[in-house]
């Protein structure tokens, strides 16, 4: 063969190859990209395409894949909104300290957070809704509703306490006078998130995990509420509180 041709170094062969090859930092890189149709979810259609990439073992070494577009905002929205709900945590707890005087009792009030959570991650599993962005704005509203119940019931048991009752009675009686505007309280707010809940109106499935996120969470917080916050009280309460004197308060003049 003629040394001169490309056929003494090289074997010429037709095949299918890209018609253009992008780089991103340097690299090679290359987008695949689909749609999803309205009845499937992004975020667990991305997270069956992952496991099928695990279990396949399609990236190999040197190879890096990264998931963007709308599943990317999804995520980037959903950190934001836990961010938000930490600092309304933060924020709920603090003026709490303010108006108890005390870090007990708003330590022990903060309970009642996880128990609206609970009841809300329960009642979009019963609904057959998803985990979703604008589920996630109920629960940073349950952080400011559910706490409610709390600070009634603890801000009863702590003033029979200072009139003279030992814990245990304050306990049983604040829970008997302050049962029916705790239930009346959540009712009303229950009653008001129905019609959004069944999504009546028009634009009303957009913003229909909001109400039900925020049933879920206030029903099973307000029940397990009357339970758990006189347990927790018993049980990081001071033993003995003593109600200052006005005389106390007075300046004397030395």
């Amino acid at each position: 063969r003629d040394k001169a041709s490309l056929t003494y170094i090289a074997v010429i062969s037709r095949d299918a190859s890209l018609s253009e090859i992008n780089h991103d930092n340097q690299r090679r890189s290359l987008n695949v990209t689909a749609g999803v149709k309205d009845d499937y979810n992004i975020t667990k259609v991305t997270s069956n395409v992952k496991k099928i990439i695990r279990d396949e073992n399609l990236v190999k070494p040197g190879v890096e894949v990264k998931y963007s577009g709308e599943n990317e905002e999804i995520m980037k929205s959903m950190k934001k909104m836990l961010l938000m709900m930490i600092i309304g945590i933060i924020l709920v707890y603090l003026i709490m300290v303010a108006q108890f005087q005390s870090l007990r009792s708003p330590f022990i009030i903060i309970f009642t957070l996880p128990l609206a959570f609970t009841g809300g991650m329960l009642a979009l599993l019963i609904a057959n809704q998803t985990l979703s962005v604008i589920a996630m704005m109920g629960f940073v509203m349950l952080v400011g509703i559910v706490v409610n119940n709390g600070i009634v019931l603890v801000d009863c048991i702590n003033r029979f306490r200072l009139e003279g009752m030992d814990t245990d009675t304050a306990i049983i009686t604040a829970g008997a006078v302050r049962m029916r505007p705790v239930l009346m309280t959540a009712a009303t707010t229950v009653l008001g998130l129905i019609p959004l809940a069944l999504g009546i109106g028009q634009g009303a499935e957009m913003v229909q995990p909001v109400a039900i996120a925020s049933i879920g969470g206030l029903i099973y917080a307000t029940v397990t509420t009357l339970f758990i916050i006189p347990v927790m009280y018993k049980k990081f309460s001071r033993k003995h509180m003593e109600k200052i004197k006005d005389e106390e308060l007075e300046i004397v003049n030395v």
